[in-house]
């Protein structure tokens, strides 16, 4: 038997996923492929692993070249040199092209088969203009639906970022209470009879702007000194610092007040 001889077997036919459609091709007539131009697909031979691996037998490879319209190089590939399926793919491909059933192309040592053109209609003018037009509008509507995806995924991002209805409450109940203790403590304030006098006020911001301005002065003062010691010194300025016991007002979060 052909399948018994070539190792083949129904069960070794490749599986299609459910749902998946088969390449859509345009019509027409194929061109024979240009010298020294590899026709396999995905950069693999296509003997491997297609359906004309599953369409071994003699009987059989005739026909997957009809159905896909592509063309097939020799199995010269690796991965079928030392295969004993071999001698049987290229006994079928040289039967096959005797027969008239597919045509053979010689590139040096390459061979490569593709189906008989003039079994194929040729497609009008109009016909590939329809096609054409067709393509368009299918694209068209591709791209509205990306574009309408793109809205959705934005919206949808919107909303899983924003706070749910209970931690909503939970963060207006939270407000509530500060703003009653707030309140309470500005009435408390207001309530007070140990009032500060203008001239007690006056005086606290002249002491506070003399501190602030020595404060500033004595910073520029040692910032001054350590640049001057760090020009002929080794180490970094970090290290320095360490070294000496320098605090910087950055170390403990503090910022010089305005003037």
């Amino acid at each position: 038997k052909p399948g018994r001889s070539c190792g083949w077997s129904p069960r070794d036919r490749p599986k299609v996923p459910a749902g998946t459609k088969p390449a859509l091709q345009r019509p027409g007539r194929v061109r024979e492929p240009a010298e020294g131009t590899w026709t396999g697909q995905g950069g693999e031979n296509p003997l491997c692993g297609s359906s004309l691996s599953a369409e071994l037998p003699c009987l059989g490879l005739g026909p997957a070249f009809p159905v896909t319209n592509r063309n097939f190089p020799s199995p010269g590939s690796p991965k079928l040199l030392h295969s004993p399926l071999r001698q049987a793919v290229v006994k079928a491909l040289d039967q096959l092209a005797q027969q008239g059933k597919i045509k053979e192309k010689t590139y040096g040592k390459q061979k490569i088969y593709f189906a008989d053109q003039d079994q194929f209609d040729t497609v009008s003018d109009a016909d590939l203009h329809s096609l054409d037009a067709s393509i368009m509008a299918l694209t068209a509507k591709v791209q509205g639906l990306q574009q309408s995806c793109r809205h959705m995924e934005a919206e949808l991002k919107e909303l899983t970022s924003a706070l749910t209805t209970p931690e909503m409450q939970t963060e207006i109940q939270e407000l509530k209470e500060e703003c009653a203790r707030y309140t309470e403590r500005l009435k408390n304030i207001k309530a007070a009879t140990n009032h500060v006098t203008p001239e007690e006020k006056e005086k606290v911001y002249r002491e506070r702007q003399k501190y602030c301005k020595e404060w500033r002065k004595r910073k520029r003062m040692t910032t001054e000194l350590c640049d001057a010691i760090l020009e002929g010194y080794p180490k970094s300025k970090k290290q320095f610092f360490e070294e000496v016991g320098i605090e910087t007002d950055e170390d403990h979060n503090v910022t010089l007040p305005d003037p």
